[in-house]
């Protein structure tokens, strides 16, 4: 009897342990209830309060992209946003995007606004998620608008003029208007910081014109002299101040500035552009070496006369034809990233160069070795399309191991290409002509041939390398049948 009435203690101690969350260890009952510690209600209520009034950030775009410009804003301050909504178009260094919310709410602030640049990850407007919040939003986006530049400073004192003489050129322009002497910091969007600190500007000593005070490209344009000059005016001694140390500074640099002949003008680089730049100067690097190669087109030219009719392109049949080149000289389709090691890439992928309004982007044309030739040449038919809308995706234009540059459709008979930053070599394709040419047994004909010029990464491609990869692309292209099946 006691034995049961053990067995059903112990049942039960399990019971009370499984229910109420007691510990137990080594056979002994621990009543210690296991229950999650509570927040703090500060902090609980402080994370309800950042879930209602959320930022909206300049997305990176693509691997390169470091800053975006806003195109234009889909939503003004105000309007109801909901979660998928496009809201803003920015320009990133490859193609306008669209980008959309994540959430539901209402736009409060825009911070950026068209036409200005601002860093990945910064923000560029502030979601309210109800009415009842936009004021909390305004609070914050007036915080992070305070946060964005310097301390302000106080503006300087007036000093006596010194008598300028009789044949002294006329006083360069006055310094824009000094901010006042409040606690703070200023704002300024990140273009007009880059101008101020190229003309050595003193952005404490400039009044915005923008919003919350935002100091503005013009602003800092104004204020080094750059802008549209005002007439001089010519002040009494007594009232005549010293400019400050900043417009003094600037005054040397503008005169110092090689003035543009009459009737030129500078335009600044568009992100792509930019990008393009960047990335031109950086392979400058790499050490490259550039081999040709002379190819018959003849039997290309028939096979292309025979599935034009089919929406082939002769962009399709060259990657095509490379594709299954590289597939064969994998080193071609490899590349160095560290400058110590050969990274052989597991597919071949071909970038193909294409030149739009404004610059320059390479669709890549996934598995080329793999994809049949009419299933090739539709996806390229579509990445031109977007491309030429801008509306390339990153998956688009990323991901390239070799690069394809053809220049034969605007008559170019040979060109060199610059290699890519991250790949291993860039074909240079130039146009194919009628050319007189000399057979074994010494008789003369006329056949069509182009000039294929390769540019490579020294460090992991060599010559032989090269000539053997020229030598399998030529088989191919005077052998096409292969690029149909």
């Amino acid at each position: 009897m006691a034995c049961t009435s053990g067995m059903s203690l112990r049942a039960m101690e399990k019971s009370l342990i499984a229910s109420n969350g007691f510990l137990r260890s080594s056979g002994t009952v621990s009543h210690r209830l296991v229950t999650p510690a509570p927040l703090p209600r500060h902090r609980v209520s402080r994370l309800v309060t950042e879930a209602r009034v959320r930022e909206i950030f300049m997305p990176a775009l693509s691997s390169t992209m470091t800053e975006g410009k806003i195109v234009a804003w889909s939503k003004s301050e105000g309007e109801t946003v909901s979660k998928g909504e496009s809201v803003v178009v920015v320009e990133s260094d490859k193609a306008d995007m669209d980008v959309e919310t994540f959430y539901d709410g209402i736009i409060a602030t825009i911070l950026v606004g068209e036409g200005e640049v601002a860093p990945v990850g910064a923000a560029i407007a502030i979601l309210a998620e109800s009415e009842d919040d936009l004021e909390d939003a305004k609070k914050k986006a007036a915080k992070l608008a305070g946060s964005d530049g310097a301390a302000a400073a106080a503006p300087a004192a007036p000093e006596p003029a010194a008598p300028a003489p009789a044949a002294a050129a006329p006083p360069p322009p006055p310094p824009a208007p000094a901010a006042p002497a409040t606690p703070g910091k200023v704002v300024a969007t990140p273009e007009a910081k880059k101008l101020a600190k190229k003309h050595k500007v003193d952005l404490a000593k400039i009044a915005g014109s923008g919003p919350y005070g935002r100091v503005t490209p013009e602003d800092v344009k104004k204020a080094a002299g750059i802008a549209t000059t005002p007439a001089p005016t010519i002040a009494p001694p007594a009232a005549a101040a010293a400019p400050a140390p900043a417009a003094r500074a600037a005054a040397p640099a503008a005169a110092a500035a090689v003035p543009l002949p009459a009737g030129a003008s500078v335009v600044a680089f568009t992100a792509m552009q930019g990008a393009v730049a960047r990335n031109m100067e950086a392979t400058l690097a790499v050490p490259t070496f550039r081999v040709g190669y002379t190819v018959t087109t003849d039997a290309l030219d028939a096979l292309y006369k025979r599935v034009k009719g089919k929406g082939v392109t002769m962009t399709a049949l060259l990657a095509k034809a490379v594709g299954l080149a590289l597939a064969r000289h994998p080193i071609v389709n490899a590349a160095c990233k560290d400058g110590k090691s050969f990274h052989y890439n597991a597919s071949v992928n071909v970038a193909v160069a294409v030149a739009m309004d404004g610059g320059l982007i390479t669709p890549v044309l996934k598995n080329a070795d793999q994809t049949d030739l009419f299933t090739m040449s539709g996806q390229w038919k579509e990445l031109v399309g977007k491309a030429r809308r801008k509306a390339l995706s990153p998956s688009d234009y990323t991901g390239g191991t070799f690069t394809l540059s053809n220049l034969g459709m605007f008559g170019v008979d040979r060109f060199d290409a610059i290699l890519p930053i991250g790949q291993g070599a860039i074909m240079a394709v130039g146009s194919s002509i009628p050319t007189m040419v000399a057979a074994e047994d010494g008789s003369f004909g006329i056949k069509r041939q182009m000039q294929i010029n390769v540019t490579a990464d020294h460090r992991i491609i060599y010559g032989a390398d090269l000539a053997e990869f020229l030598q399998t692309f030529a088989k191919i292209v005077e052998d096409p049948e292969q690029l149909t099946l």
